[in-house]
């Protein structure tokens, strides 16, 4: 059995209980035991990182330090997390005179960072460390009637040099991981364009038309639902296709599951273990087809 210690984040446990549930429970199928350290705190996301890169390294390096006690890699569910604690990983691993100062801030809570603990995205756990065959292998309930596109987000392939999940031009993990599950990886265009999530409170508008431009495409390649990573991306596409009803007269009626929902759905995990009644656009349509 796989052991990681679970790094949630903090949009996750406020807003997505569906996202939470659907990966511990898929995870448990897959034998993979998720630990839960006490003390985590926030990742320290890119704005901080745009403020103080110091300050953004030690908040990121300190809970790293809790998964070097516990001798346990970190994986992590919201892209912008792994995104975040990856980049303090690998420059902190780097470049001994940062790491240096960032102990001397880390001092101060009893902490130290050593750099002996690798961040996993879940798709990199379910790609690399289960593989594709034993996967396949787990899947009770196929989800050969669904069309899905697939939707990676901004933060889980950028930096790429740092990150290493995917090519960030043509990345595949998602899509081969999508048609594991018996599913049809679509094709639609401009496919690794933003969402928008992350201007709301800074450009609605924008934000609005980046939604309306990805809900657009995928529904034109006739996707049955859109798989994201990211909590921002799913409420960006979810709670989105409700503002964009509202604010430029358009409906899309297109269900945002987590990739994860799917996994767990495939893997035999009943929809009412999953708060899948979270979800603003409702996802009948897509339990209808399993």
């Amino acid at each position: 059995m796989s052991k990681y210690a679970l790094f949630l984040g903090c949009t996750i446990p406020a807003r997505q209980p569906n996202y939470e549930l659907s990966s511990r429970k898929a995870l448990a199928k897959l034998e993979v035991e998720l630990v839960d350290l006490p003390d985590m705190t926030c990742c320290s996301p890119p704005p901080v990182q745009s403020l103080d890169l110091e300050t953004s390294l030690a908040i990121a390096s300190y809970n790293l330090c809790l998964a070097e006690e516990a001798g346990l890699d970190l994986l992590a569910l919201c892209s912008g997390c792994f995104e975040s604690l990856a980049i303090a990983n690998a420059e902190l691993k780097h470049d001994p005179e940062l790491k240096a100062r960032i102990n001397r801030i880390l001092s101060a809570t009893g902490k130290q960072f050593r750099g002996t603990v690798e961040i996993k995205h879940l798709l990199e756990v379910l790609n690399e460390d289960i593989g594709l065959k034993r996967l396949k292998a787990a899947v009770s309930r196929p989800l050969s009637n669904l069309k899905i596109a697939p939707f990676y987000g901004c933060h889980a392939l950028r930096p790429s040099e740092l990150l290493k999940l995917d090519d960030p031009e043509q990345p595949h993990i998602l899509e081969t991981l999508i048609e594991a599950l018996g599913a049809k990886s679509l094709e639609y265009p401009n496919k690794l364009k933003c969402c928008g999530g992350l201007l709301r409170g800074v450009s609605d508008k924008l934000a609005l038309e980046l939604a309306r431009d990805k809900l657009l495409n995928a529904s034109k390649a006739g996707a049955d639902c859109i798989a994201t990573l990211c909590p921002f991306c799913f409420v960006a596409l979810d709670i989105g296709q409700i503002q964009i009803r509202s604010k430029l007269d358009e409906t899309f009626d297109i269900p945002i599951l987590h990739y994860s929902e799917l996994l767990a759905l495939a893997l035999g995990v009943e929809s009412s273990e999953l708060a899948l009644e979270t979800h603003k656009i409702r996802v009948d349509k897509i339990l209808d087809r399993i």
